[in-house]
C-alpha cells in the first residue's frame, strides 16, 4: 500500500456565516490508508469543515478534490458516491431495527418482487465484519447493543456504501477506555486496508496514540500540522489555544466536613417508566468531589435529574443541608443553598432567546437587588452580568448579545459562572466540560476545585474519566443504575475504572 498517494485535498476552503468568518482558506491533505487527527477549540472550524466534505454545507471559496478530480459535493448522497463516509457524534441509528437492517437502510438489496433481501444483506454485513475485524451480529437489535457495539454498526454503515475515506466525529466520547482501545484497533485495521480517517477529537492522548498526522485548526485556520513523534500533549493545547494550559489541575488534599448532601435508597424512573436508578446511596461531604463514573446511559442522567428536583423518585431519601426532601423544586433547591450545572445546556441551563444579562439571574430575577416588588432594577442586573462576564472570562461582544450567539464553551462558562456566584454550598455537576476545548476544560476545573477548597460538597458527573479521576476525592461507578464500586481518587486507574463500568465485578478486577 503506497500511503504517498492523495485521495482528499481541500485547498483555500473559506465559510462565512453572518457576522462569523468558519474557516478561512484552510488547505488540508489526506493521503491513502493514514490516520489524520484534526484538533481544535469549539468553534475552531472543525465539524464546519467536515460538514463541507461530506456535502451538508457548500464553500464560498476553495477547491475540493477526491483521488485527482476537481468535485462539487452538492449532498451527502455525492459525497457517499464519491467514497466519503462519516460517523457523527450521536449516532444514526433505529433502536428497534437490527444491524443488516440499519446498516443497508437507504441502500436496500431487493430480490424478487422488489422484495428486500435481508438474507444477502445479513451476509454483506458479515463479509465486511470479518474482513475489516467489526465482529458483530447482523441479526442484532440495535437497542440490545452497548455503545460500542453501535459505534461498530456505524462504521460498517459506511463501509457497505463503499466508503474509502472516513470521517470520525469525537468518536469516544461514549466509550469505555477498553472500547476505545478496541476502536483504535479498528482504526488501525481499516487504514492497513486502504481506508483513510479523519478523526475529530479533543482528547489529546488519543490523539497521540492513534494518529499519523495532526492538523490544528484555530479561528477558522489551520494553524500547524504534525505528527505524535514530534509533538506532545502541551504542545498540541498551546497550539490549539494559542497559550499555555494546564492539563491536570494541582489540587491539594481535600478538607471533608459535614455531610450536605446524603441519597438513601433511591429509585428512579426514567421517561419509558423502567427504573433506571436502582437504590442507590451515597454521601457527599463540604469540601469534598464525590466523582460518578459510568457510560452514558447507565442512570446518571436520571440521578441528576431527581437530585435537582427535574424527576421524581419513586422511593428512597435525600437529605439535603441536614433536611430531609420528601419533594425536591429546583427552587426550593436554589434557596437551601445547592446548584445545578446540567447536562444539557441549552435544555436546562439556558434560554437561548435571552440575552446573556438576562441567562446570568435566570435563578435570582426577583431577589433584591435584582427585583423591586414588581419590578426589575436594570442597572443591577446590567452590573451584576458584566462583573460576571470579566470575572469568568465569558467570550461576548456585549452582555445584550443573545446567548445562542455563543460558542458552547462560552455558554457553558455563562452557566459556570451563575451558579458558582451564588456560593452554594452544594453543587450538583452532570458532565461540566462535555464537548470544551481544553482552554475552557481548564477554566471550568479550575472553578470546581476553587470551590471544594472553598467548602462546598460537590457531586462530579462526568462520562470523561481523565475529568472523574483528576478532580474527584473520592469516585463511585455507576453500571445499569446501580454503584458498584467506591474507589478512593488516588487509587483509582484508567483501566480499573473502565473495567468497573463495563460491569466487570470488583472482586474480579482484584483477582486478575
Amino acid at each position: 500500500m503506497d500511503i504517498s498517494i492523495v485521495v482528499l485535498q481541500a485547498n483555500g476552503i473559506t465559510k462565512r456565516f453572518p457576522g462569523v468568518l468558519a474557516n478561512d482558506h484552510v488547505d488540508l491533505i489526506l493521503h491513502r490508508g493514514e490516520i489524520l487527527a484534526l484538533l481544535g477549540e469549539n468553534g475552531a472550524g472543525k465539524s464546519t469543515l467536515m460538514n463541507m466534505l461530506y456535502g451538508l454545507y457548500h464553500p464560498d471559496q476553495g477547491e475540493i478534490w477526491i483521488k485527482s478530480e476537481l468535485v462539487r459535493l452538492r449532498s451527502p448522497h455525492d459525497a457517499i458516491a464519491r467514497g466519503i463516509g462519516m460517523v457523527h457524534q450521536h449516532f444514526q441509528l433505529v433502536p428497534v431495527m437490527t444491524v443488516a437492517e440499519n446498516v443497508m437502510l437507504g441502500a436496500e438489496i431487493s430480490g424478487f418482487g422488489g422484495r428486500l433481501n435481508h438474507r444477502a444483506a445479513e451476509q454483506r454485513v458479515r463479509n465486511l465484519s470479518q474482513q475489516f475485524g467489526l465482529e458483530v451480529d447482523p441479526t442484532a437489535v440495535i437497542e440490545d447493543l452497548p455503545v460500542g457495539m453501535q459505534q461498530r454498526v456505524e462504521i460498517i454503515k459506511a463501509l457497505y456504501r463503499n466508503a474509502e475515506i472516513l470521517i470520525l466525529d469525537e468518536p469516544t466520547a461514549v466509550l469505555t477506555p477498553q472500547e476505545s482501545d478496541e476502536l483504535f484497533r479498528i482504526m488501525r485495521e481499516l487504514a492497513q486496508q486502504g481506508v483513510s480517517i479523519i478523526f475529530i477529537t479533543h482528547k489529546l492522548r488519543e490523539v497521540l496514540e492513534v494518529a499519523d498526522r495532526i492538523s490544528v485548526l484555530r479561528r477558522g485556520a489551520v494553524v500547524g500540522t504534525t505528527t505524535p513523534a514530534e509533538s506532545t500533549r502541551e504542545a498540541l493545547a498551546r497550539m490549539m489555544v494559542g497559550r499555555d494550559v494546564i492539563l491536570q489541575i494541582d489540587k491539594g488534599k481535600a478538607r471533608p466536613q459535614e455531610v450536605v448532601l446524603r441519597v438513601e435508597n433511591l429509585a428512579v424512573e426514567d421517561d419509558r417508566r423502567q427504573l433506571a436508578v436502582k437504590n442507590v446511596s451515597f454521601e457527599v461531604n463540604g469540601g469534598q468531589i464525590v466523582g460518578i463514573a459510568g457510560v452514558q446511559g447507565n442512570g446518571q442522567s436520571e440521578l441528576a435529574e431527581a437530585l435537582t428536583g427535574l424527576r421524581r423518585y419513586t422511593a428512597g431519601h435525600v437529605t439535603l443541608l441536614g433536611e430531609t426532601m420528601n419533594a425536591i423544586s429546583p427552587r426550593r433547591m436554589v434557596n437551601m443553598g445547592a446548584v445545578h450545572i446540567p447536562e444539557d445546556r441549552h435544555k436546562h441551563g439556558l434560554v437561548l432567546g435571552y440575552p446573556v444579562v438576562d441567562n446570568m439571574i435566570l435563578t435570582d430575577y426577583y431577589r433584591a437587588p435584582f427585583s423591586r416588588g414588581f419590578l426589575l432594577d436594570r442597572a443591577s442586573i446590567q452590573a451584576y452580568a458584566e462583573r460576571l462576564v470579566r470575572q469568568y472570562d465569558v467570550r461576548t461582544p456585549s452582555i445584550f448579545v443573545l446567548a445562542s450567539q455563543l460558542s458552547g464553551g462560552n455558554q457553558q462558562k455563562l452557566i459556570v459562572a451563575r451558579e458558582l456566584a451564588r456560593k452554594p454550598k452544594v453543587i450538583i455537576a452532570n458532565q461540566p466540560t462535555r464537548g470544551l476545548d481544553v482552554g475552557s476544560i481548564e477554566f471550568i476545573h479550575r472553578q470546581i476545585v476553587a470551590a471544594r477548597d472553598g467548602g462546598t460538597g460537590i457531586l462530579l458527573i462526568s462520562a470523561e474519566l481523565d475529568e472523574i479521576i483528576s478532580l474527584s476525592d473520592t469516585i463511585l461507578v455507576m453500571y445499569r443504575g446501580q454503584l458498584v464500586a467506591s474507589v478512593p481518587a488516588a487509587e483509582a486507574t484508567r483501566e480499573g475504572l473502565g473495567l468497573l463500568m463495563a460491569g466487570v465485578h470488583a472482586d474480579a478486577i482484584e483477582r486478575a
